[in-house]
């Protein structure tokens, strides 16, 4: 299943039309009266879902490849909540080149390891045993790496890469032992 944006995102997701707080209470409305419901009401939940991975994914892989290029670093990092990623460490901005390297390392918490655990945890926990939301989740990472990508403006750092490669693994490995298929493996 694939979810793009545009047109094809459902009518009834709230996050995708930026509802206000009256259109939100009409959409609950709606939900509680059945006007809203089954195949349709899913399909909301799962846009919706697809897209907080999304943005999650992308925020990520922005803080990941921050370190690495000095002239994109202010406006990246300005751009970046990292608390709501979970970063609460010492401000980057306000890093030695060797903290920051720390920072990126095997064994720091925007390194390979960590990050794409944190990345795939959060699609497997999100999306359970359901693998059309396990499948929106996968697609909803490779969506924000590409956003990463034209932020960046052109090819990422090679670690970044590698992040991408462990959290896809993980999360096909959960979607194969489930009996489902991934076709596409690559971003």
């Amino acid at each position: 299943m694939q979810i793009g944006t545009g047109t094809s995102i459902n009518p009834y997701s709230q996050s995708a039309l930026g509802l206000k707080e009256k259109e939100s209470e009409e959409f609950k409305e709606k939900i509680k009266s059945g006007e809203i419901s089954g195949k349709t009401l899913s399909q909301a939940y799962l846009v919706e879902y697809s897209l907080k991975i999304e943005s999650y994914s992308s925020n990520n892989l922005q803080a990941q490849s921050a370190p690495f290029d000095l002239n994109k670093v202010r406006d990246i990092l300005s751009s970046i909540d990292f608390e709501a990623i979970g970063y609460t460490g010492k401000p980057i901005a306000d890093m030695s080149p060797d903290e920051a390297k720390e920072l990126v390392s095997e064994e720091g918490y925007f390194g390979v390891t960590k990050t794409s655990e944190r990345l795939a945890d959060f699609v497997l926990s999100g999306g359970g045993d359901d693998l059309e939301r396990l499948k929106a989740g996968r697609e909803g990472v490779i969506r924000g790496f590409n956003e990463a990508e034209e932020m960046w403006g052109g090819k990422l750092p090679e670690i970044s890469y590698e992040t991408l490669e462990k959290t896809l693994a993980k999360i096909d490995e959960k979607i194969t032992a489930l009996g489902g298929n991934v076709l596409d493996t690559t971003a």
